[in-house]
């Protein structure tokens, strides 16, 4: 079992409650992590807001901080990512992507220059608008990008100025707290605190008194609860939840050319990405042809334990993630749809499912119209690019979408009516970038995350107005 305790106060503080983590590979307790008490959140929050009294005053010391937050993190990468591979189950090779991209979040945030707003400065006065952190700030990351998408949070938080309490998902409590083990010999007491535990957790985090926002990324459901809870206390909330993002392929796409970008869009961390392919509507001139090329690279990637060097595609995070999954391709499959590649897990314990490609159905089966969050893709054909927009258009999600022809410019123009907020041409994801606002609309979120707006909504202004300095 690996030992580790929650980061508190920049020490390691004990629990005499834990709970079991399982590795998805085999479906077998690996280890134990500890479940935080009432008490000790309120120690955390406590450590997080006595130091915040100074941590705020001094941007210089936090950039240079956060710079070398981001050199520890690349140092101790080939250490750490064979525990997230345990945990999560991404192949090694991604999981030692997401340690270069949390990385990469900490220096862009470290380097990011940030004008003065001056909007006044003349003979009758002078007007500047200033920005100010929040103080506490709590954040609560899911399972499937469990360093990455925490980094999302604590990069742009602290260098604001905020402290942070931050929870991980109970399915992947570990590399988070090995992640604070090694931050916190860079970042004063306090600054970043890490508790980990089950419900009702969250619930008790969101509902305290002390943190003045919510950052929050998961399912829609939560966030929604999430949100009902903050509003009690008027806390600022930021919320990534789900997504069914649509792909359309035109009718003047090569299915040779576009087939392995569109596959590892569905497919990469076995679907388990907010912003993944999770639908495509394919011309009905092209269809079949898309459909059989996407099922060749099914049957041809390489499924299995994330540790084994010829793994592309690894196992479900959990059993219920695994259960959701195998319901949604039996009902695909018991009303019509013909399934192209895949359609079953693997015999063993871990929760192993064949990437699947389903045809032959429509808009109204569950396997289309939800968010499937795994390794299934279903293929929908269309007639008329109206059509296909209106169709992508009718769900209440709206992360990203991506549009696939061999004429850009026409893609563009049909990208700029999707109703999301992001939209990439001939790829998918390619707007997941530090540098660019990451947000959805409808239930897909509120408020947006990365780049400068990040940071700002780690704020708020305070205008200074006076007699003119001139």
């Amino acid at each position: 079992m690996t030992d580790l305790h929650m980061t508190i106060d920049g020490s390691r503080a004990p629990t005499t409650s834990t709970f079991d983590v399982i590795n998805p590979a085999t479906g077998q307790v690996f280890a134990q992590a500890p479940d935080c008490t009432p008490a000790q959140l309120d120690q955390a929050m406590a450590a997080a807001q006595a130091a915040y009294r100074t941590w705020h005053r001094d941007e210089k010391l936090r950039c240079e901080l956060l710079l070398m937050a981001s050199e520890a993190v690349l140092a101790h990468t080939e250490r750490l990512a064979p525990l997230l591979v345990r945990e999560q189950g991404k192949p090694l090779a991604n999981a030692r992507q997401e340690f270069s991209s949390a990385a990469t979040w900490l220096r862009y945030y470290a380097e990011l220059e940030v004008p003065r707003e001056i909007v006044q400065d003349d003979a009758a006065g002078y007007a500047e608008v200033f920005r100010r952190p929040l103080g506490v700030v709590a954040a609560i990351t899911p399972w499937n990008f469990p360093i990455s998408l925490a980094m999302w949070k604590i990069a742009p938080a602290l260098r604001a100025g905020n402290t942070m309490v931050l929870k991980p998902s109970p399915y992947t409590p570990l590399t988070t707290l090995a992640l604070g083990e090694l931050l916190q010999e860079i970042f004063p007491a306090g600054v970043l605190n890490i508790v980990t535990g089950l419900d009702p957790l969250g619930e008790m985090i969101t509902a305290h008194p002390t943190p003045r926002k919510i950052s929050f990324t998961g399912s829609t459901a939560t966030g929604k609860h999430v949100m009902r809870s903050a509003a009690s206390d008027l806390k600022r909330v930021t919320l990534e939840l789900g997504g069914n993002d649509p792909a359309i392929v035109l009718d003047d796409a090569d299915p040779a050319i576009i087939a392995e970008g569109l596959f590892w869009g569905a497919f990469a961390n076995s679907g388990q990405i907010c912003a993944a392919v999770k639908r495509v509507y394919v011309h009905e001139s092209i269809c079949a042809e898309v459909v059989d090329v996407l099922a060749e690279l099914a049957g041809k990637v390489r499924i299995g334990d994330g540790m084994l060097s010829t793994t592309q595609i690894g196992p479900l995070n959990n059993k219920a993630q695994f259960d959701l999954v195998t319901q949604l391709v039996e009902d695909a499959a018991h009303r019509g749809a013909r399934v192209a590649a895949g359609g079953a897990a693997l015999l063993g314990d871990g929760y192993l499912f064949r990437p699947t490609v389903l045809s032959d159905l429509d808009d109204g089966v569950r396997v289309v119209d939800e968010e499937q969050f795994g390794p299934v893709l279903p293929v929908v054909s269309y007639r008329t690019v109206d059509d296909a927009v209106e169709r992508a258009n009718n769900s209440r999600y709206g992360l990203t979408a991506s549009v696939w022809s061999s004429d850009p410019e026409r893609a563009a123009l049909v990208g700029l009516r999707l109703e999301t907020g992001q939209v990439s041409i001939n790829a998918h994801m390619g707007g997941v970038r530090a540098s660019l606002p990451f947000g959805g609309a409808k239930w897909s979120g509120v408020g947006v995350e990365n780049g400068p707006w990040g940071l700002a909504s780690f704020s708020e202004t305070q205008v200074i107005t006076g007699p003119s300095r001139i």
